[in-house]
């Protein structure tokens, strides 16, 4: 049977199912990704097209809608090479697309017969959810125009789709009512074997610092450190937390520019930003930037940990919260939607409130204070991890069944309201 991934840095979502689908004898599975993101799968049964990075909107271009043509743009460089592989005689049964960024919307007209699953990752709303959240940062009429302009590439793509899939019930949550009857909830799964809880790791630094489970260790993960998780919150909160915890090292994994939201208005990067607002209050050897990281230094970074602190505006869960979780972490959270689906207070990590961090800091502080007696927290966030969560016996298996069901042309379950 043939398989076709989409995504613009593939293999994204797609890692493990693709490489599933691919070692069962008799499938063909291409993958479709960005000319210069490919190559991270190595797996010899995927074969991987590049397209082009397409430009991006014109500066003509009414502002509300550049998204719209830089995702048509992104939609024209993938049909491209679909076309190509259509006239070499290549049909798949099923599509799996991520089509944020407009890669599936032509992709019906190519292979009207194939089944399409595409990927929820976000649908954007003007108030109620991320977009306006934090006083911080208001947001105008114009703001709200264009977030609401921007969803027409994901209307277009849902519509075309066959089938949805979304990692989690908050995710669902933000989809039209409409679609929501053809739309699954499964999460992209977490190895726990490799996201384990290691007494015998230890970090170290170009300092000479070393780090492991013997010190008191708060770490901080983002892909880029920016207000939408929380990044200004934890660094005002920061300098307190050093004092009151006076032998602490901090470890902060991110990089300096803009996953979410918008850059600086004023210039430079958020982290270069709040650091500078604190900078003077901090003891700075004892605060570790370390950018962004290889997976196994990840690993390490999260074994060590004895609090890490996930703050995040109702958005998009990071799966660095749930391997922290699933490595024996103590998370402290933000008591936002996207947590709570995961987190229950005194249970299997700690929730404090987004916008106040003295909430914060005493959280940590007791986390500090009393390891051991909270270990039954540690314990039982790694439980429901498995439980709920992992890769090769609950979300991987999840994932093949539904890809299978639209293979047979049957129409799958969805998950309700």
């Amino acid at each position: 049977m043939k398989f076709l991934f989409v995504h613009q840095n593939f293999p994204g979502q797609y890692k493990h199912l693709a490489a599933a689908l691919a070692d069962e004898q008799g499938n063909e599975v291409i993958a479709i990704g960005e000319e210069g993101n490919l190559g991270r799968l190595k797996h010899p049964q995927v074969k991987e097209i590049a397209y082009p990075e397409p430009r991006g909107a014109s500066p003509e271009t009414h502002h509300y809608v550049r998204p719209t043509e830089t995702s048509v743009r992104r939609g024209q460089a993938v049909v491209r090479e679909a076309i190509k592989l259509r006239d070499s005689g290549f049909s798949p049964r099923v599509i799996c697309c991520h089509p944020g960024w407009g890669e599936g919307l032509y992709l019906r007209d190519v292979w009207p017969d194939s089944k399409m699953l595409f990927f929820v990752e976000w649908y954007y709303h003007n108030r109620g959810f991320n977009i306006g959240f934090d006083p911080e940062f208001p947001t105008t009429f114009d703001d709200r125009f264009r977030v609401r302009t921007r969803n027409a590439h994901h209307l277009l793509s849902y519509v075309a789709a066959d089938w949805l899939v979304t990692p989690t019930r908050w995710q669902y949550s933000t989809i039209p009512p409409e679609f929501r009857s053809k739309t699954s909830v499964i999460f992209d799964g977490i190895d726990t074997e490799i996201a384990a809880p290691d007494a015998d790791a230890t970090l170290g630094f170009k300092s000479g610092t070393v780090l492991s489970k013997s010190d008191e260790v708060i770490t901080f993960i983002n892909r880029n450190l920016e207000p939408y998780r929380g990044y200004h919150v934890f660094m005002r909160a920061l300098p307190q937390i050093l004092r009151r915890r006076p032998n602490a090292h901090v470890v902060i994994i991110g990089g300096d520019g803009v996953s979410y939201g918008d850059p600086p208005r004023e210039g430079g990067s958020h982290k270069e930003i709040y650091l500078k607002e604190v900078q003077e209050d901090l003891d700075m050897n004892r605060v570790h930037f370390v950018g962004r990281v290889p997976y196994d230094m990840f690993l390490k970074v999260i074994q060590v940990s004895s609090v890490h602190v996930y703050l995040t505006v109702p958005f998009v869960l990071s799966w660095s919260m749930l391997e922290a979780m699933s490595a024996g972490c103590l998370v402290v959270g933000s008591r936002t939607p996207p947590v709570e689906e995961v987190i229950t207070h005194n249970e299997n990590g700690l929730l404090v409130d987004f916008f106040k961090p003295g909430s914060l800091i005493e959280a940590v502080d007791r986390v500090l204070d009393h390891p051991t007696r909270l270990q039954r927290i540690r314990d039982k966030a790694r439980k429901d991890i498995i439980d709920r969560y992992d890769l090769k016996t609950i979300c991987l298996p999840a994932q093949l069944e539904l890809v299978r069901t639209l293979a047979a042309g049957k129409t799958p379950e969805s998950s309700g309201t």
